[in-house]
C-alpha cells in the first residue's frame, strides 16, 4: 500500500476533514465490532442469550475507562500536542511526545490489568450486578482484563499514526483486528462452547493482533515521526502537558464510564434485570451512532492542531465551522435512523420481546436531542486542537457529572424509568449549546488576531 503523508497547510480545509475523518470513522466503527460484535454474539446463545447480555452490559464501565486512558494519552493528548509540533517543523519535540505517550500507555495498562482483576467482584456487584448476571461478568471481564495494554496500544497510538495523515494505516491497523475478531467470535463461542469466555479471548487476540501491526508501522522507515526507545522517557514537563491536554478526553470516557455505573444502577432498582439489559442496548446504540460525529471532530483535530502551530487563524477556524455543520447533518440523520427503526436496532442484540418493546420505547426517549451532540463534540474538539485544557475540562466534567449523573438520580421519581433515559437528551442540549458558544467567545478572537 502506497503511504502519504496529508499536507493540512494547503488545500481545501472542508476536503482535508472528510477525507481524514472517513477512513478514521471506518476504523472506529470497525473497532466498534471488537465489543459489538460479542455483545450480538452473546446476546443470540441460546436460552441463556439476554441474561449474558446484561451481565456483559456490567462491563461496560470498566472498558470505558480503559479505553478513556487511550483518549488521555493518544486523541485528546499526545497527538494532538504532536501535530501542533509538526506544524512548527519540530520533528525532535514530536518524537519525544510520541515515545512520552507510549510509555505512559503500557504503564497504564499494566496497573489497570491488575486493578481489574483484583477488585473485579466487589466492584461489579456495586455496578448492579445479580445473583444471575454475575457469572457472565466475571466470566467475560476477567479475560478482556489481560488484554488492557494491547487495547491501550492499539487505541492510543493509532491517534499518532492518524494524526500525521495516515489515516488509511491506521484504518487497516483497526479492520485487521476486527475482522479477526469476527472471524474467532463464532468459534471460540459456539463451535468450542466456551460462552462469554470465548468471546474474551477472541477479543484479546485480535487486540493483540492490531498492537502488533500499529507498533510495526510507528518503528518503521515509512512513518514521518518514528518510535523510538531513546524517546521513551517520562519527562515530568512534557508529561504533564500531554496529561493536561489529554485530561477532557479522559474525563469524557471516565464521565461515560459513570454514567453507566448510575444508569444500570437506578435501571436495576427501577425495572430490574430487564431494564439493565435495556441499558446495554441503548449504550450499544449510541457507541454506533456517536461514532461518525466523533469521528468528524478527531479528524478534523489534527487539521486545527498543525494550522494553529503554523500561525494560520483562517483555515484553523474554518476547519472548527465545517466540523460543526457536518455534524449536524450526520446527526440529525442519525435520529431519523433511530426514530422509525427502534425495533430493528433493538433486535440486533436480542430476541426477547420483552426486552425488545423495552428498548424501541427506551431509544426513542434516549436519541431525542441527539443532534446537539455536534455543538458539544465541534467546542470539545476546538479546544482539545488548540491546546485548551482547562476549558476543555470543564466541559467534560459539566455535560456528564454536573447534568446527567443528578438528573438520572432525579428524574425516575417523576417518570419512572422513563427518567434514567430522559437524562441523556436534556444534557445534551444544555451540555452541547454551552461547551460550543463558550468556545466561539475564547477561541475565534484569537485565531481572527492570527489574520491582522
Amino acid at each position: 500500500m502506497e503511504i502519504r503523508h496529508a499536507d493540512f497547510s494547503s488545500g481545501r480545509v472542508s476536503s482535508l476533514i472528510v477525507s481524514v475523518s472517513l477512513p478514521l470513522i471506518l476504523a472506529e466503527l470497525v473497532n466498534l465490532l471488537y465489543s459489538m460484535v460479542d455483545r450480538i454474539y452473546i446476546g443470540h446463545i441460546p436460552e441463556v442469550g439476554s441474561t449474558a447480555l446484561t451481565g456483559l452490559g456490567l462491563c461496560f464501565p470498566i472498558i470505558s475507562l480503559i479505553s478513556a486512558f487511550a483518549r488521555l494519552f493518544g486523541f485528546n493528548g499526545g497527538a494532538p500536542l504532536c501535530s501542533i509540533a509538526l506544524g512548527r517543523k519540530d520533528m525532535a519535540e514530536a518524537e519525544k511526545v510520541l515515545g512520552s505517550s507510549f510509555l505512559m500507555a503500557v504503564l497504564t495498562g499494566a496497573v489497570t490489568m491488575v486493578l481489574t482483576i483484583v477488585f473485579m467482584n466487589p466492584v461489579l456487584h456495586a455496578f448492579g450486578a445479580s445473583e444471575n448476571t454475575y457469572p457472565y461478568a466475571r466470566d467475560y471481564l476477567a479475560i478482556y482484563a489481560l488484554g488492557s495494554i494491547p487495547v491501550l496500544i492499539t487505541l492510543s497510538m493509532n491517534a499518532f499514526i492518524n494524526g500525521q495523515g495516515y489515516a488509511k494505516v491506521g484504518m487497516t491497523t483497526v479492520i485487521v483486528g476486527a475482522v479477526l475478531n469476527i472471524l474467532l467470535d463464532p468459534l471460540f463461542i459456539f463451535v468450542f462452547s466456551l460462552g462469554v469466555k470465548g468471546a474474551a479471548i477472541a477479543t484479546v487476540i485480535s487486540q493483540c493482533a492490531s498492537a502488533v501491526l500499529v507498533l510495526t508501522f510507528l518503528t518503521g522507515k515509512s512513518t514521518e515521526i518514528r518510535l523510538k526507545i531513546s524517546c521513551m522517557k517520562l519527562e515530568p514537563a512534557r508529561c504533564m502537558r500531554i496529561i493536561a491536554l489529554g485530561t477532557s478526553g479522559f474525563v469524557m470516557g471516565a464521565t461515560n464510564s459513570i454514567v453507566q455505573i448510575v444508569c444500570n444502577k437506578m435501571a436495576f432498582i427501577w425495572g430490574g434485570d430487564l431494564y439493565v439489559g435495556v441499558m446495554t442496548i441503548l449504550n450499544s446504540v449510541r457507541d454506533i451512532f456517536s461514532t461518525p460525529v466523533n469521528g468528524i471532530g478527531n479528524g478534523a483535530s489534527p487539521v486545527m492542531s498543525f494550522n494553529y502551530g503554523a500561525k494560520d487563524g483562517g483555515r484553523t477556524r474554518r476547519a472548527s465551522d465545517f466540523t460543526l455543520v457536518f455534524g449536524v447533518v450526520v446527526s440529525l440523520l442519525i435520529w431519523l435512523v433511530v426514530q422509525f427503526f427502534p425495533y430493528q436496532l433493538a433486535h440486533l442484540f436480542t430476541q426477547d420481546d420483552a426486552m425488545l418493546q423495552a428498548s424501541a420505547r427506551a431509544l426513542r426517549i434516549y436519541f431525542f436531542g441527539f443532534v446537539f451532540m455536534a455543538f458539544q463534540i465541534a467546542g470539545q474538539q476546538t479546544f482539545v486542537a488548540l491546546g485548551k485544557a482547562r476549558p476543555a475540562i470543564f466541559f467534560s466534567i459539566f455535560r456528564k457529572v454536573i447534568i446527567v449523573v443528578p438528573l438520572t438520580l432525579l428524574l425516575p421519581s417523576f417518570f419512572g424509568i422513563d427518567g434514567v433515559m430522559l437524562a441523556e437528551p436534556i444534557s445534551n442540549i444544555v451540555g452541547g449549546l454551552a461547551a460550543y458558544l463558550t468556545m466561539r467567545h475564547i477561541v475565534m478572537p484569537e485565531l481572527r488576531s492570527m489574520d491582522r
